[in-house]
C-alpha cells in the first residue's frame, strides 16, 4: 500500500490538524508529514478560524486526496475497517459518528474562549457562562460514551474517531484548568498519556513560532 502524506500546520495550536493526525495513526496508516510553514497565510487563516478550513488538515494517499476531518475518518475507516475507527456495532457507530459531527460543527464559544495551546498553561482561568454550557455538553456526552460502553475510551476498549476528535479538548482543559472528576477525569488521564498524544506534545513544544492572539488570557 502507498505511503500517505497528511498536510497539517502547528501541532501547538492546530486542533483540526491534531485530530487527522490521531486519526491515521489510531488507523494504522502510513505516513508522512507535510507541515505548512508559519508565514503561509493559509496556515494562519486556518489556525485564526478555530474551523476545519484552508482544506487542512489534508490527507493524501493512492492518487485521493481528503480533507476535513470527518471525511479523513470515514476514509480511514473503509480503508483499515478492522482499526476501530469506527466501532463494528452498528448502534455505536451511529452514536459515534453523531458525536464527532457535534463536536465537528458545534462548541463553538469553547473553542473561541480556550483555544488550543499545548505551550501554555492559566492555572485559575475564568470560564464564562457560554463556555461552560459548552463544557458541560462534552462532559455530559464523555460519561453517557463511558458509562455505556465500559471505557477506558468513548466507545470502549479501542481508540475510535470520537477519541481523535474530542483529543484538543482534554488539551484545552489542561492548558485552561479545567478540572474534572470521576470517570471523565479518568478519561483525559488516558487521552494524554497516549503515545501519540506525547510525541504531538512534545512536538508541540518545540515549536518556535508563537501567534499572540493565542497568547492572552481572554
Amino acid at each position: 500500500m502507498a505511503q500517505a502524506t497528511l498536510t497539517i500546520t502547528s501541532k501547538n495550536y492546530s486542533s483540526w490538524s491534531l485530530r487527522g493526525w490521531l486519526l491515521a495513526r489510531f488507523a494504522g496508516l502510513d505516513f508522512v508529514e507535510r507541515i505548512m510553514p508559519a508565514d503561509d497565510p493559509k496556515m494562519r487563516a486556518e489556525l485564526l478560524l478555530l474551523s476545519s478550513s484552508i482544506l487542512v488538515p489534508c490527507l493524501e494517499h493512492n492518487g485521493l486526496a481528503v480533507w476535513d476531518t470527518l471525511a479523513i475518518g470515514e476514509y480511514l475507516a473503509e480503508l483499515k475497517p478492522k482499526s476501530g475507527v469506527l466501532p463494528r456495532e452498528l448502534a455505536r457507530r451511529t452514536r459515534c459518528r453523531s458525536i464527532c459531527g457535534e463536536m465537528h460543527s458545534g462548541f463553538t464559544t469553547l473553542r473561541s474562549s480556550l483555544p488550543m495551546n499545548l505551550k501554555a498553561h492559566f492555572p485559575g482561568f475564568k470560564v464564562w457562562s457560554r463556555a461552560q454550557a459548552d463544557i458541560d455538553r462534552i462532559v455530559e456526552i464523555w460519561d453517557d460514551c463511558l458509562a455505556a460502553n465500559g471505557g477506558p475510551f468513548l466507545f470502549g476498549e479501542q481508540r475510535s474517531m470520537a477519541d481523535a476528535m474530542y483529543a484538543p479538548v482534554v488539551t484545552r482543559f489542561k492548558t485552561y484548568d479545567v478540572s474534572l472528576a470521576g470517570r471523565c477525569g479518568a478519561y483525559c488521564e488516558q487521552i494524554l498519556a497516549l503515545p501519540e498524544m506525547r510525541e504531538w506534545t512534545a512536538a508541540a513544544l518545540q515549536e518556535p513560532e508563537e501567534i499572540d492572539e493565542f497568547e492572552v488570557e481572554f
